[in-house]
């Protein structure tokens, strides 16, 4: 046998295996997008929804589109949100904060806090109709914080100056190069006062409380969860054990229900998170990619080991 007729064995048998293995992995796909469907509440499974929400609060469209989609999922028999941030922006606990309304508005909410829950992490806590945190959890924190530096001294020091050319006299404050005016700062404490008298208009809301009662314990500092507790700002001490026991007694849901985890981006996305969306993933490469290629880049903070 020539080597010409072996190199055309070799390549058909080639050709078998991965036809065998591009097969292999069509079912596989096929079957761990069925139990990733299963497993989000897909179709008609009926399950308690819970929201992490961890770290630093920002303004994260996809997680409010999802957080929405809870009120309307008639799967959806109560929702726990499980918090463990200390806070964020303004506009970011506050779109969380409204999300969480309207799901409240329909059924129940149940917050667990975990070591951390202030400042923004304890604004987007108040529309729920009951919160469970742990004895040493810090909450509260309720306030505004705005923020700046300023180098003027530090340029003169090293012959550096620094021209402004503005269109109205507040319109570079705060300044990195010039010390804040007295103007300045009234009017950027101005705004301060008032996103802290919305923030205090959505604990007193949420929590029932009269909004002075509020203002006298949002002075910016936090409380351990058995001083919330004693002050009213929350309900009750446990965690999640204690959150669906409480549903159960209280809001009459199944004792039985499972506890899905909701992820951003819709329903197909949150199909495809987590282990399901890697093992997709490793299929795709198998079935398109003949090519070695490298994973999506990241830039992320790594802590300095000196």
């Amino acid at each position: 046998m020539s080597l010409e007729t072996d190199l055309l064995l070799d390549r058909r048998r080639l050709k078998r295996r991965l036809v065998f293995w591009r097969v292999f992995s069509v079912l596989a796909l096929a079957t761990a997008a069925l139990a990733g469907f299963h497993g989000v509440g897909i179709p008609g499974r009926a399950h308690i929804a819970r929201i992490a929400v961890n770290g630093v609060i920002t303004d994260d469209r996809e997680r409010t589109e999802a957080i929405d989609e809870l009120a309307d999922d008639k799967h959806v028999k109560a929702v726990i949100l499980a918090i463990d941030s200390p806070g964020g922006s303004v506009a970011g606990g506050e779109t969380l904060h409204d999300a969480i309304v309207r799901v409240a508005a329909v059924k129940p909410v149940v917050v667990t806090m975990g070591g951390l829950a202030a400042s923004a992490g304890y604004m987007i806590a108040v529309p729920a109709s009951r919160i469970f945190a742990r004895e040493a959890t810090l909450t509260g924190s309720i306030g505004v914080l705005l923020e700046t530096g300023e180098v003027s001294g530090l340029l003169g020091k090293l012959g550096i100056g620094a021209e402004v050319i503005r269109s109205g006299p507040l319109k570079d404050e705060p300044s990195l190069v010039r010390p804040l005016s007295p103007e300045g700062k009234d009017v950027l404490q101005a705004l301060v006062a008032d996103m802290y008298d919305q923030f205090v208009g959505m604990v007193a809301q949420g929590r029932h409380m009269d909004p002075a009662k509020v203002r006298a314990l949002g002075d910016g500092r936090a409380y351990t969860g058995r001083q919330a507790l004693a002050l009213g700002l929350v309900d009750a001490i446990g965690g999640e054990r204690e959150a669906r026991a409480w549903l159960v007694s209280a809001k009459g849901v199944s004792a039985g229900l499972p506890v899905e985890d909701v992820s951003s981006g819709g329903i197909a996305r949150r199909a495809v998170s987590g282990s399901l969306r890697m093992l997709l993933s490793g299929v795709w490469k198998t079935l398109i990619s003949q090519s070695v290629s490298l994973d999506e880049p990241m830039a992320v903070w790594q802590r300095s080991g000196n």
